[in-house]
C-alpha cells in the first residue's frame, strides 16, 4: 500500500530482528524510535542520524537529506521541554527539517519491506529510492533475529548529463565516552561505534556499526568536536562544498560523536546506481528495570541470544552485508507470497503488518534463544510482563511461521510457570525460574496453554515432544477440578465452570459464560485427543465424558436466542463465595456483583471456536446457535460509527470511524451498573478473532467489514499501519489478524500423520501456508490444485483439495507418482516435495 503527504504522517515502520529491538523508518525517511537500547523508546532520535544525498552536474553541487517535509509539531513536541527545546521551539533539530530535503515522499510498505521514493520538482536531476528491511523469513529464526536495519539505495539519473553522485550515512555513537573507528576488510567498509568505560558484560555497554560495499568509499571517522552547533555546521558544509569528505579523528575519547560514511559512483544519463549501506547494534546485556525485587537479589540480567551469535555489531553487519542479496531476496518472496494472495487490500494489509510486533521491543529472544514477549510497549518500557498467556492466546503469527519459537512459550511455561498444584501463572518473570508470579491463576490463560500445546503437536507432528510434556500439560487442564484450586473452577468435574475465574479482561466472573466455558471445554477435548494418542484410555475417557457434559449444559443454558452470555445473578451477593478480596466486586448503591458480562453480548462468546477453526477440531457450540450468535454480534457489536457509542474506557476508535465494541447491551436486555471492564472499547485482537470466526462460518462479507474497518483507523495519517495499540504500542495481541490467511485457504493439518487440507472458503484462489518447517504457497481453481514450497522441502502422506474427487494425476517436482483418494483426501505414500505438486 502506498501512503503520501498526509498519510504518511503516522507512519514508523520497525526494522529489526525478532528480539533485538529496532529503529524506525518514518513516513518521511526519517530514522526514528531508536528501540535498540533493550526497552521501548518511542519518538526518540539518535543525534543527527540520517541518510543525504549529493549531486554534482557541470560543476554543481546540490545536497539534500534523504527526508521530505517533517510531520513533528511546528510549535514544538509536547511534553519533551528542557531548556531551550520542545514547545514553543519549533520541530526538534534532530528532524533535520531545517536542512534541504524533499519534497515529494511515497512510502510503499508491504511488510516486511518498505520501498521510499524521493523525487522533487524544483530541477533535482535524480529520483532516489530506498528498499529498507531486516530479514522476516519464516522458519528461519536465526536470520529473521539480526540486530540490524538494511538499507539498499538507488539514484536515477533523469538528465541526459552524467552526474556524479555521493550517497552520505551519518550515525551517532551511543556509547559512554565514545570511539570511533574506521573499520574495513577490502571488501567493506565502515565505522565502528563503541566506547571505553563499560566491557561487553555490562549493563549499558553497546556498540554500533555501519557498513558499506562501496568500493570509492570516504570514512570521517569523528564529526568536528566544538560547541553549540559547531560539527552540524561542519558536517553540511563538507559535504556541500568538498568534493571528498575530508578525514577526521581523535585521539581522545568524546560524547555522542557522528560519524560519517560516504560511498559515491558516477551515474550516466538513464542509469542508476545502487548503494547499500547496514546499520548493526549490539547490546548484549539485558536488565530487569521493572521488578525492585530482582536487582536485591542480584538476579536480573541476562545476555540477549543475538549476543550469544555475534561478538560485536561489526561481526553482524559483516554477516548481513555479506549475505544482504540472499537475505533481501527470501524476505521479498515472502512478502511477494502474501501479496500474490487472492485476498482484498484489507486483509492482505491485516495479515502482513502486525507481523512487524515480532521486530519491536515488544519481542524478546533469551539467552537460550527462547521467546518471551511483553504485551506490548510502553513509551519507554515494556508493557504488562511475562508472555501473558491469556494476550498472546490470540496471536497466530509465529505458531505457523515460527514455530519453534512458539513451543519455546510452551516449554517455558511448563518448566517455569507450572507449580506443582497444577496452576500456573500467567506471566513468567525474567530472568526465568519457577515461581507463581500472579496472585491466581486465568481460565482462559492457562486452558488455552493446553490448547495451544495441542497446537504445536499437530503443526510439528513431534510426538515425542507431546510425550516429553504430557503430564505437565494434563495437570493443568485437571487443575480446573483439584482440590487445591481455592478458586473451585469444577470441582464436581460437570464440565461447569463455577467459582471465581480471571480472564484477560483484568477481572474475574462468578457464574459460567460461554466465553470461559468455552476455553475450558475445547481444552478438555483437545487434552483427550492428546491422551487418546498416548494411549491414556481411561484419562481421555474421563476427559470425553466432562467435556460431553458440558457441552450439552453450555448450548442448552447459556444461549439466549440471540446469542451466548453468563448465567449470573447480579443481585446474589454470596456468589462471591467469600474469596479474599471479592468484596470489591460488590457494588453497595447498586446492590449488585460488578464487572460481570451477564446478559450482555461479548465478543468472545465463541473464542474457543476461533481455536477450533484453526487447529481443526470441531468446537464447542452447535452450528446453528453459533451462526444466531454471529449474526446477534454483527448487529450490536459492530458499529458504523462511534459517534453512537458512549466509551468511559480507552478510545482506540472515534468520530465516524467504524469498529466492533467489546460487550453490547441490546435493548430490553438490563445493562449492569458496572458491567465488565472495557465493553464499549475495539481492540483490534478481539476483533480480528471475530472476524475469522465469521469467516470460517460463512459470513464472509461481516468478517471483511471488521478487518477493513480496523485498517481504515491505521490508514497511515490517524494512526501507524505497523502499530496497533491496546495496552500500548506494538500489542502482541493485534496478531490474531494472521489467522486471517488459514481461514480462508480452509488450511488443516495433522503432522503427525503427514497431512494437510485445503478448503478455501470461496472455493478457490491463491494463499500462503506454512506447517512444521516449510512454507510456501496453494493455489487452485477447483479443478486443479498446486502447492508451491518457498522454503525447505516438506514431507507429506497425504492432501485434501477441493478437487480431490477428480483427480487423475499427481506429480511431485514434475514426476508423477501413484496415489489413491480417500474420504476427500489425496493419498500419495511418502513424498518429499521439493519445489512442487500438483492435483490435476
Amino acid at each position: 500500500m502506498i501512503y503520501e503527504n498526509e498519510k504518511a504522517r503516522n507512519i514508523l515502520f520497525p526494522l529489526g530482528g525478532i528480539g533485538t529491538g529496532s529503529i524506525s523508518l518514518a513516513g518521511n525517511g526519517e530514522l526514528s524510535d531508536w528501540e535498540i537500547f533493550n526497552r521501548p523508546n518511542k519518538n526518540s532520535k539518535n543525534g543527527h542520524s540520517h541518510f543525504a544525498v549529493k549531486v554534482t552536474s557541470k560543476g554543481k553541487k546540490t545536497v539534500k537529506i534523504l527526508h521530505g517535509d517533517t510531520f513533528e509539531e511546528l510549535m514544538g513536541v509536547h511534553c519533551a521541554s528542557r531548556a531551550y527545546h520542545g514547545y514553543g521551539f519549533g520541530p526538534r533539530g534532530e528532524t533535520l527539517s531545517g536542512y534541504p530535503h524533499f519534497k515529494k515522499v511515497s512510502f510503499d510498505g508491504a511488510f516486511p519491506t518498505a520501498t521510499l521514493t524521493f523525487s522533487d520538482d524544483d530541477g533535482f536531476p535524480a529520483v532516489v529510492r530506498l528498499k529498507a528491511f531486516n530479514p522476516f523469513i519464516p522458519h528461519d529464526e536465526y536470520n529473521s533475529s539480526l540486530p540490524a536495519a538494511f538499507f539498499e539505495w538507488e539514484v536515477e539519473n533523469i538528465t541526459d548529463e552524467a552526474l556524479e553522485v555521493a550517497l552520505a550515512a551519518t550515525l551517532r555513537n551511543t556509547a559512554r565516552a565514545s570511539v570511533n573507528k574506521k573499520i574495513g576488510d577490502g571488501e567493506f567498509s565502515g565505522i565502528f561505534f563503541s566506547g571505553t568505560e563499560l566491557k561487553d558484560t555490562d549493563v549499558g555497554y553497546n556498540d554500533l556499526c555501519l557498513l558499506t560495499d562501496g568500493k570509492d568509499v570516504d570514512v570521517q571517522e569523528y564529526w568536528y568536536r566544538g560547541i553549540w552547533n559547531d560539527g552540524p555546521t561542519t558536517y553540511w558544509r563538507n559535504l556541500s562544498d568538498l568534493d571528498r569528505m575530508p578525514k577526521r579523528s581523535y585521539d581522545t575519547p568524546g560524547r555522542g560523536d557522528h560519524g560519517t560514511l560516504v560511498s559515491y559512483a558516477s551515474v550516466l544519463p538513464g542509469e542508476k546506481k545502487t548503494f547499500r549501506y547496514v546499520i548493526a547494534w549490539n547490546v548484549p546485556v539485558y536488565e530487569n528495570y521493572w521488578t525492585a525485587k530482582r536487582k536485591e537479589e542480584g538476579f536480573y540480567t541476562w545476555r540477549n541470544y543475538y549476543a550469544t551469535q555475534f561478538k560485536d555489531s561489526y561481526a553482524t553487519a559483516g554477516y548481513a552485508m555479506k549475505n544482504f542479496t540472499s537475505l533481501y531476496n527470501k524476505t521479498a518472496a515472502f512478502r511477494d507470497a502474501i501479496q500474490s494472495c487472492t485476498l482484498s487490500d484489507s486483509v492482505k494489509d491485516a495479515v502482513s503488518a502486525n507481523l512487524s510486533v515480532l521486530k519491536t521491543p515488544t519481542a524478546l529472544r533469551l539467552e537460550d534463544g527462547s521467546f518471551w514477549g511483553w504485551e506490548g510497549s510502553f513509551e519507554l518500557g515494556g508493557s504488562c510482563f511475562g508472555s501473558c498467556q491469556h494476550v498472546w492466546n490470540y496471536a497466530y503469527a509465529m505458531p505457523y511461521l515460527f514455530p519453534r519459537l512458539e513451543r519455546s512459550l510452551r516449554e517455558n511455561t511448563l518448566k517455569y510457570a507450572l507449580m506443582d498444584s497444577g496452576a500456573t501463572g500467567f506471566r513468567i518473570e525474567l530472568p526465568p525460574r519457577k515461581e507463581m508470579n500472579t496472585a491466581r491463576p486465568c481460565v482462559d490463560g492457562q486452558m488455552g496453554e493446553v490448547i495451544k500445546c495441542y497446537r504445536e503437536w499437530k503443526l510439528s507432528g513431534d510426538n515425542e515432544w507431546l510425550k516429553t510434556h504430557s503430564e505437565g500439560i494434563f495437570k493443568m487442564l485437571e487443575y480446573a477440578w483439584s482440590p487445591e484450586n481455592p478458586d473451585k473452577w469444577d470441582l464436581d468435574c460437570d464440565g461447569v465452570l463455577e467459582g471465581r475465574q480471571h480472564h484477560t479482561l483484568d477481572m474475574e466472573l462468578f457464574g459460567p459464560s460461554s466465553w470461559l466455558e468455552g476455553f475450558y471445554l475445547l481444552a478438555l477435548d483437545c487434552a483427550s485427543r492428546m491422551a487418546r494418542a498416548l494411549g491414556q484410555n481411561e484419562r481421555a475417557e474421563k476427559y470425553e465424558e466432562i467435556f460431553a457434559k458440558g457441552k450439552a449444559w453450555t448450548n442448552e443454558n447459556l444461549f439466549n436466542g440471540e446469542y451466548f452470555c453468563q448465567r449470573v445473578d447480579l443481585k446474589d451477593k454470596e456468589m462471591l463465595g467469600g474469596y479474599a478480596g471479592a468484596e470489591g466486586y460488590w457494588n453497595d448503591e447498586a446492590g449488585e456483583i460488578k464487572y460481570q458480562v451477564a446478559d450482555g453480548c461479548i465478543i468472545d462468546q465463541m473464542l474457543s471456536d476461533y481455536h477450533a477453526a484453526l487447529i481443526g477440531t470441531d468446537g464447542v457450540f452447535d452450528t446453528d446457535k453459533k451462526k444466531k450468535a454471529l449474526e446477534s454480534l454483527y448487529k450490536y457489536n459492530y458499529k458504523d460509527s462511534m459517534r453512537k457509542v458512549a466509551n468511559m474506557w480507552r478510545n482506540f476508535s472515534i468520530n465516524d470511524e467504524r469498529g466492533t465494541v467489546i460487550c453490547t447491551y441490546p435493548e430490553g436486555v438490563k445493562l449492569p451498573a458496572i458491567p465488565i471492564p472495557y465493553c464499549d472499547e475495539t481492540m483490534t485482537g478481539f476483533e480480528y478473532a471475530l472476524a475469522v470466526l465469521m469467516i470460517a462460518e460463512g459470513y464472509v462479507s461481516e468478517g471483511e467489514d471488521i478487518v477493513s474497518a480496523i485498517r481504515d483507523r491505521y490508514d497511515g495519517g490517524k494512526r501507524n499501519p505497523w502499530n496497533e495499540i491496546e495496552c500500548g504500542s506494538n500489542y502482541a495481541r493485534s496478531m490474531a489478524s494472521f489467522a486471517l490467511m488459514p481461514v480462508y485457504s480452509g488450511f488443516t493439518f495433522d503432522m503427525t500423520k503427514k497431512h494437510v487440507g485445503f478448503a478455501p472458503v470461496t472455493g478457490k484462489g491463491r494463499y500462503l501456508f506454512s506447517v512444521k518447517d516449510s512454507y510456501g504457497t496453494v493455489e487452485t481453481d477447483g479443478k486443479e490444485t498446486v502447492l508451491k514450497m518457498l522454503g525447505d522441502p516438506l514431507t507429506l502422506s497425504s492432501v485434501s483439495v477441493p478437487n480431490a474427487s477428480t483427480v487423475t494425476k499427481v506429480t511431485v517436482d514434475g514426476a508423477e507418482i501413484p496415489f489413491t483418494v480417500k474420504d476427500g483426501a489425496v493419498l500419495i505414500g511418502e513424498v518429499s516435495i521439493e519445489n512442487e505438486i500438483s492435483f490435476k
